[in-house]
């Protein structure tokens, strides 16, 4: 009987381990999960991600085509 305790014991102790540590890292795991369902997903295009900015003039008051570092001559 003192066998079975103790497998239960440490059956409880090995999942409230693995609920802590779910719990505690939950931000990493959720975005490591979500990089492998994209590279495992045959749909999945990594050229339609696109995060960079579309506008890279940061001043609305140039011109397109001058950066705000240049001046008008």
């Amino acid at each position: 009987m003192a066998a079975v305790t103790a497998a239960v014991i440490a059956i409880a102790g090995v999942i409230l381990g693995w609920i802590a540590i779910e719990i505690a890292c939950k931000p990493c795991l959720e975005r490591g999960r979500e990089a492998i369902d994209r590279s495992l997903n045959p749909d999945y295009d990594p050229d339609e991600d696109i995060r960079a900015p579309l506008n890279t003039n940061p001043d609305p008051q140039s011109p397109p085509g001058i950066s705000s570092t240049q001046t008008l001559k």
